[in-house]
């Protein structure tokens, strides 16, 4: 495993992370299957794991919790989020600040995060959606600065709302944020126009989410693919979705090189880029934890290959079922 600075928290974290939303709203989660895989990722150095509160109410926090407490001689870097109050993923360009996230709330999850993790200190906290037009409101900064103050957070960070990149740099300027998540990957690569070059100037830590495009990029889905009624992605891979993912990833596939998988060409992708510091694929699965995390070896992708995936660049507007 190879590790990179985050930002300035200075720590060290693994440039593969994990990321634990899988453990809801998806279908096919074994809970053993789970702690295996998380066991393994940490036996294999991974030390960076995103959570959130909405990811089952909680339960994923607990699970993250229990690995920690199995791990007491290793430092793991626990990430979670707020929950917008108002429940709306992503946030509107039209919602409150006081809708979404008011002073007494911010501290209210944060509690609730504090005891699902067990931790007497959260590395970091997110908010999980932003509006940038909030950036001058004192409400927030006024509740991290409580909370951090006493000693109940370290690190602050917003998850960015899906295809909209630039939709926190005013927040960002305000110095009180540490770390940014944001949707990136081979077809998502809006992030390189501003919001890394802001992110490396002011030493922002950068996490890169969704780094298989929900499963794009994993080039197992076809156009017939359908998804149960209670899994997440049925209501995002619709068809208009669907069709042109398939079609963008077909494209792709005769770039693939014979040695390598398209998972595994996507998430090397992700590391050619040092302003990104950790990405966190979904890992459920033990063969998923050995392929994702086998890619942090340190050998770097050809000049000509990542100029080819450079033109496989997507660029996607917001719309009722981008979530």
């Amino acid at each position: 495993m190879q590790y990179r600075r985050f930002g300035r928290s200075g720590w060290q974290i693994s440039e593969i992370g994990y990321g634990m939303w899988g453990l809801a709203g998806w279908t096919g989660s074994d809970r053993k299957e789970i702690e295996d895989s998380l066991d393994l990722a940490v036996a294999s150095g991974c030390n960076f794991f995103d959570t959130a509160w909405a990811y089952a109410d909680g339960v994923s926090e607990t699970i993250l919790g229990d690995l920690i407490r199995r791990n007491p001689d290793k430092k793991l870097y626990a990430a979670t989020k707020i929950p917008p109050k108002n429940r709306q993923w992503p946030s509107k360009p039209t919602s409150s600040l006081k809708e979404v996230f008011p002073a007494d709330y911010i501290i209210e999850y944060a509690e609730k995060s504090l005891k699902n993790l067990g931790v007497e200190q959260i590395d970091l906290l997110q908010f999980h959606v932003w509006e940038d037009a909030w950036a001058q409101e004192d409400e927030w900064k006024e509740a991290i600065q409580k909370l951090t103050k006493d000693g109940k957070v370290e690190r602050w960070g917003l998850s960015i709302n899906r295809w909209e990149p630039n939709n926190a740099l005013k927040t960002l300027e305000t110095g009180l944020i540490d770390a940014v998540q944001v949707i990136y990957n081979i077809f998502d690569q809006a992030p390189e126009d501003q919001l890394f070059p802001l992110c490396k100037k002011m030493d922002i830590g950068v996490i890169s989410r969704v780094p298989l495009d929900e499963g794009t990029l994993s080039g197992n889905l076809t156009k017939e693919t359908t998804f149960p009624a209670d899994d997440w992605r049925s209501t995002y891979f619709v068809p208009e979705n669907l069709n042109a993912s398939v079609d963008h990833a077909e494209a792709l596939r005769p770039f693939v090189p014979e040695n390598m998988t398209m998972p595994e060409l996507a998430l090397r992708f992700i590391l050619e880029n040092p302003d990104v510091h950790t990405t966190i694929p979904g890992m459920r699965k033990l063969a998923h934890v050995k392929s994702n995390i086998a890619t942090s070896d340190g050998v770097r992708l050809a000049d000509s290959l990542k100029e080819t995936l450079k033109q496989h660049r997507w660029d996607r507007e917001p719309t009722e079922w981008s979530q």
